[in-house]
Order: structure tokens, then C-alpha cells, then sequence
């Protein structure tokens, strides 16, 4: 099932009416549809990633257009009900001529499940400037896209019947995002391995030029890979609980086009006490550093 075949073309339309779909109710108020909500296999609560972009998006509509986030900083209250819309309420805190600063703090009957605190910048030129050099890892013409991988799993005879049916499960699926590990058997928990994974990322089809919206899409895809990496680790197999994420920071550093392949280095330092703190990196193809990450959430074992 290659996930470029069942996807439009009209990517940037086809995402505004459905997973970062808001709708303007007051000057401040925004409202994203129960309809449009979306929950991972096996996931209790609406999807992290789909929140941290609407409250983006939210933010993005109150700034001015010359102005583009640089950082966010995110915690989740509770998990959001997919049955229920979700109300962001945007906090115009300071517009300043080179920074503005958004407070986003997303409701469901009128009870907090999400803040967010964003600031935007004007683009300035300095000429101090350094940054990490780029991982050398194969690029994603010589990777397996996640979903082709996953569809070869289920003609695998040592597949298990439970997890057979998961993986069927995840490609009903539509995310309109393409990822190609750089260890496939690692990233889906095939094999054991040390908790840092590479992953190539891009959403599928085509996005217009629009930067607010590449940067939305990033924060919609960048939580679904995090905290994935805290279990690998574990001995294949090993149940878990819960997982779910308590706080999510991004800094955006350089363009980038959201519909382009871009290097996900992702690690996670430390994982005990039923939490894992995860950090990540966004590369562009030609060695430039686009976002970097952290997250901490839940990562607790079945009992």
C-alpha cells in the first residue's frame, strides 16, 4: 500500500478542510470540529500533533503576515475528546516590531486540555552563525516507505495474528505524511536497539508557499515519531501501558518546505518513572538545520 497513490495532489487543500481545519468564531476564537478530530490505533485521546498545529494555526491568523514563529512551548492538560470541538482561544500578549508574542489555550466545555505560548520574529541577517553538522545516513531513495514496509509485514508468516490485525488497523489510516526509516525493523519495535532513531519525513503531495503553513504541518507531524524512540530499548514485543505526551517546545530556524524530504534525528536521553524525555532535530536534503524539538510524555509499561 504505498501512500502516495491514494492521496491528492491538493495537499494544502485537502489539510485545511480536514486535520488543521479551524474555523473563526470571534476575533480571537477559533473553533476546530469534532468531525475533522483524529485519534492514533490504539491512541485514547485526539492526536498531539493535530493540536499543536490547529493552535498554530490559531496563532498564525492574529500575527502579522511579515512575522513567523521562531519557538513554541506546549503542555497537554488532558487528552482532547474526538467527539467533541475544540475552542482556541488566542491571547494577543505583545506585537512588537520584530517580535509578537501568542498565548493559545485550546478548551472542551470550557475546560483547558491544551496551552500553548508562541513567539513570532521578523526574518533578520546576522553574520555570527554555526550549527551541527547534518547525520550521514542513506537518503530516502534507498529507504522503504513506512507503509509499504508495514504492508510487507502482513505476508510475513511469522507475523502474529494480533499484530496482523494492528498493522491493518494503521493502513486504513490516512495521514498524508510519508516517513522512511532509516531502520524499518527498529522504528516499528521489530528488533532491539539503542533509543535513537533516523527517519525520513515529508508530507505527501503539494503544499503551496505559504511558511505559516509548512510550519503548522511540522508541528502536526514532528509529535507522532517522538516519544517512539524511548521504547526501542525494550525487547521486541515488551506491552506497553500508556504513552502520551506532557509537553512539547519547538525553535524553528531556518525555511523549509514541509512537502520536501527532511531528516528526523531524533534520540531520547533518559526514560524511567513512567515519563521519557525525547529530542529531535529536522534536517533539510542539502545539510541545513530547519527545527529542532524536546518532548517529555508518559511512557509507562502494562502491568
Amino acid at each position: 500500500m504505498a501512500m502516495a497513490a491514494s492521496v491528492t495532489d491538493d495537499l494544502e487543500s485537502e489539510l485545511l478542510r480536514s486535520y488543521l481545519t479551524l474555523e473563526a468564531i470571534d476575533t480571537n476564537i477559533f473553533r476546530a470540529p469534532s468531525v475533522n478530530l483524529w485519534h492514533p490505533v490504539a491512541g485514547r485521546f485526539v492526536y498531539g500533533g493535530q493540536v499543536i498545529g490547529q493552535a498554530l494555526i490559531a496563532a498564525c491568523r492574529t500575527v502579522k503576515e511579515e512575522q513567523h514563529v521562531h519557538s513554541l512551548h506546549c503542555y497537554f492538560l488532558i487528552g482532547g475528546n474526538a467527539k467533541k470541538n475544540i475552542l482556541y482561544h488566542v491571547d494577543r500578549t505583545r506585537d512588537g516590531s520584530t517580535y509578537s508574542s501568542r498565548a493559545i489555550k485550546a478548551t472542551q466545555d470550557s475546560v483547558p486540555i491544551f496551552t500553548m505560548q508562541a513567539s513570532f520574529k521578523l526574518e533578520e541577517s546576522d553574520p555570527l552563525k554555526h550549527q551541527y553538522v547534518m547525520p550521514v545516513v542513506p537518503g530516502p531513495e534507498e529507504l522503504i516507505e513506512s507503509y509499504d514496509f508495514l504492508q510487507s509485514q502482513l505476508e510475513n508468516e511469522e507475523t502474529t495474528k494480533e499484530h496482523r490485525d494492528f498493522i491493518k488497523r494503521i493502513l486504513e489510516k490516512q495521514m498524508h505524511i510519508e516517513r522512511r526509516a532509516v531502520d524499518p525493523h527498529l522504528y516499528h519495535g521489530l528488533t532491539q536497539g539503542e533509543p535513537r532513531r533516523y527517519i525520513w519525513v515529508k508530507a505527501s503531495g503539494h503544499i503551496g508557499p505559504d511558511i505559516k503553513l509548512q510550519q503548522c504541518i511540522a508541528g502536526f507531524m514532528c509529535d507522532m515519531l517522538l516519544l517512539g524512540a524511548a521504547l526501542q530499548p525494550a525487547v521486541p514485543g515488551t506491552k506497553v501501558g500508556f504513552m502520551a505526551s506532557l509537553d512539547h517546545s519547538m525553535w524553528f530556524h531556518n525555511p523549509f518546505r514541509a512537502d520536501e524530504w527532511m531528516l528526523y534525528e531524533i534520540e531520547c536521553p533518559q526514560c524511567g518513572s513512567g515519563k521519557a524525555l525525547c529530542t529531535g532535530r529536522m534536517w533539510r536534503q542539502d545539510g541545513v538545520l530547519a527545527v529542532s524539538m524536546a518532548q517529555e510524555g508518559v511512557v509507562r509499561s502494562a502491568l
